[in-house]
């Protein structure tokens, strides 16, 4: 038993002897590896870290000055179809939201009464214009008798007024034929304009009449189609200037988030006074809507051209920064390190802003991750073209 425990002994003295030397190899190799990495780590920390941004390269272009403004599209004309004449409605020919063209047939009234009214008055005017043949054979035949001395003077002119008498029934008789045909063809009712006709406010069967408020039905015209829009009064010199000169201002009409353009149209009038509540005046755009992209009483969003500036310097809006004293833009230099730049800017419309000073075109601005920028940072860039604005 005690020789058993001697030898395990000794071999488990053996066993950690062998341990030590292969740990004492390991850490003696290990250590030149450690202080390598040390080096490397500090060298690393040491090193300034480059901050990724987006930038745009400034150019040189034109850009155009709008003026903006909230307007409503407002038809030329918006039309109440009425009865003319009393009586039951006997046919509609129209179909809701139709497109009807000017002297189209929209509705009939019946027409039956209004034919026999015809008929009296051709009957009474035939019967008077017998009168007047008979008057005027009577009054040949005493101009005869007079010449022979055979009548009074008195009865001759007797039957010349009675003559002039029945021209003047068959005269009134011809009156009221016509109106009897006028009334006949009211019972016809067509469209007065071209148009689109609304929502049919009498059905067929029901008594109609010419003193109904409502009608049978609206046209409202919808080509062409007008825009009225208020810009603020400050803007009306300018625009004053250009009609004066001669020139058709373009108009654009762009929806709720003024993202999309929907049709663009021209200057037609100038309102002939200021509101005095909003400080504005109210201007009026026609629009051609071939495509009817604009709608009665829809609001949209007005952009007046005005001006037109000619080779400035744009860089995109994104790049534009503020502090209290003035507009700068970050510039990245050729060493790919950004500099303070302060601008004059110019105009701003859209997403490109015209600069006065401070920046000359084919220089770098950052766009995008100005938040981590200081004067000096070193970046990696990455050029992204900028959205086209809007023309």
């Amino acid at each position: 038993m005690r020789i058993f425990t001697r030898q395990h002994k000794r071999w488990l003295i053996g066993l950690l002897a062998l341990i030590l030397v292969v740990a004492a190899i390991y850490l003696r190799r290990a250590r030149p590896g450690d202080a390598q990495s040390g080096s490397t780590s500090r060298r690393s920390a040491t090193r300034p870290q480059e901050i990724p941004v987006v930038t745009a390269v400034a150019k040189t272009g034109d850009m155009k000055v709008y003026l903006n403004g909230l307007g409503s599209v407002v038809p030329y004309n918006t039309i109440t179809v009425k009865s003319r004449v009393d009586g039951q409605l006997v046919n509609v020919l129209f179909k809701e939201g139709q497109t009807v063209s000017s002297g189209e047939l929209l509705a009939e009234i019946d027409p039956r009464p209004f034919q026999v009214q015809v008929a009296q008055a051709e009957g009474q005017m035939a019967r008077d214009q017998a009168l007047l043949v008979n008057a005027k054979v009577d009054l040949e035949r005493y101009r005869v008798l007079f010449s022979q001395d055979s009548v009074p003077k008195q009865q001759l002119d007797t039957q010349q007024s009675l003559v002039r008498q029945y021209e003047g029934v068959v005269k009134a008789d011809q009156g009221q034929v016509d109106n009897a045909k006028l009334q006949l063809s009211y019972c016809r009712i067509t469209a007065p304009i071209r148009g689109r006709v609304g929502l049919r406010l009498v059905d067929v069967g029901n008594m109609v009449h010419a003193a109904d408020a409502n009608g049978l039905v609206v046209i409202t015209q919808l080509q062409p189609i007008t825009v009225v829009f208020a810009v603020p009064e400050d803007n009306l010199p300018e625009i004053l200037k250009n009609v004066k000169a001669g020139q058709k201002l373009p108009v654009e009409a762009y929806d709720r988030e003024q993202k999309r353009r929907l049709a663009t149209g021209a200057l037609a009038s100038i309102d002939n006074q200021i509101d005095p509540n909003t400080g504005t005046i109210k201007l009026k755009a026609v629009f051609a809507n071939s495509e009817n992209e604009l709608f009665p009483n829809q609001f949209v969003n007005a952009r007046l051209l005005v001006d037109t500036l000619d080779n400035v310097t744009l860089v995109p809006s994104a790049a534009i920064q503020h502090s209290p004293q003035s507009a700068f833009v970050y510039v990245v230099k050729p060493d790919q390190t950004v500099e303070v730049r302060n601008v004059e800017i110019q105009l701003s419309e859209g997403d490109e802003t015209a600069i006065a000073k401070g920046l000359k075109p084919t220089e770098v601005v950052v766009t995008d991750g100005v938040d981590k920028l200081q004067p000096g940072a070193k970046v990696t860039a990455r050029t992204n073209n900028p959205t086209e604005t809007r023309s």
